[in-house]
């Protein structure tokens, strides 16, 4: 039997004798049954004999599939001249990839980055911001009110002035942030990204502001010249008010930003001396940065979850 294990030359051969032996009906199946009949010595030389077949079975069998192994192998070849399997890289979304730009920009002109909660008190969303609970401006805003009086933060005008309590003035900072509002079409969505910019000192002018705006915008949408359109307007936290506007691919002009002059109640409202400090404050979503300079056509693709989407305009 030994002998005849060690010619076998296919594994389906082995399996054929192994069910010969040690399957239901076999040879050494059939004699495992009589061992209750045989005296001790015959029961250990059958025990011997059991395990000795089952090992050379098991040896023989890694022998073959070795065996078969290295036959296919010797069939195949590589080609190293072959591109490698494309691989399945990660890209930057649109939106993270311009707030660094942004972020990078306002750094380098000496701003330092502040966060601060989403879910908002009154004073710092509303009140501070120089309205009050009677004032009409916050009929501007479409706001999501919390149970407990709290507000879904409108505006990051709030990050300033907890920046401004922190830390007082001077004070050179910009606050990067969420915001949500109850408004949705294709250049509007309930929550957006908003950056504000504050800039408080003594002697600080409109003219400050002007420049910063120019030299970020110029920075940001790689131009040499940039053409703005200077607007008043009105925020209840600035005093002038102004909104600016660039012009953009043409003769089209696009709304950029609002801005102004820091109103004197904000500062009071956070313990500065508006008579020896002054300065200015201006917002801007970096989502709607992000569409024009990225030409992506609609605001709500920017929270989809299609990666076909994001592969298309990732970087």
């Amino acid at each position: 039997m030994q002998e005849q294990i060690k010619n076998i030359n296919s594994l389906e051969e082995l399996q054929a004798l192994y069910a010969s032996v040690f399957g239901k009906n076999g040879t050494m199946t059939a004699r495992l049954k009589e061992m209750k009949n045989l005296d001790n010595d015959a029961r250990a030389a059958l025990n011997t004999e059991n395990t000795t077949l089952r090992e050379l079975f098991k040896v023989r069998q890694a022998e073959l599939e070795q065996a078969a192994l290295m036959e296919k192998l010797a069939g195949e070849r590589l080609d190293p001249t072959l591109d490698a399997a494309p691989e399945n890289k990660g890209t930057i979304h649109p939106l993270t990839q311009a707030l660094k730009e942004v972020s990078g920009i306002l750094e380098s002109f000496g701003y330092t980055m502040h966060t601060g909660p989403e879910v908002e008190d009154d004073w710092h969303n509303f009140t501070a911001l120089n309205t009050p609970a009677h004032h009409p401006a916050r009929d501007m805003q479409d706001t999501f009110f919390l149970p407990n009086g709290n507000v879904m933060r409108t505006q990051t005008s709030a990050i300033q002035i907890r920046a401004m309590e922190e830390n007082g003035v001077p004070i050179k900072m910009f606050g990067v942030g969420a915001t949500y509002r109850k408004e949705m079409d294709a250049t509007h969505g309930p929550m957006f990204g908003q950056i504000e910019g504050l800039y408080i000192d003594k002697d600080i002018t409109m003219a400050d502001l002007i420049g910063d705006i120019r030299a970020f915008l110029a920075r940001f949408f790689e131009v040499d010249n940039v053409e703005l359109r200077i607007r008043p307007s009105y925020f209840p936290f600035t005093d002038p008010s102004i909104e600016i506007d660039m012009k953009f691919r043409g003769d089209k002009w696009l709304e950029i930003m609002g801005a102004g002059m820091v109103h004197p109640n904000v500062l009071r409202n956070c313990g500065v001396n508006p008579d020896e400090y002054q300065g200015f404050a201006f917002g801007f979503g970096w989502d709607r940065l992000a569409m024009l300079k990225y030409g992506l056509p609609d605001l709500r693709e920017l929270y989809g979850n299609d990666v076909r989407w994001l592969r298309r305009y990732g970087f």
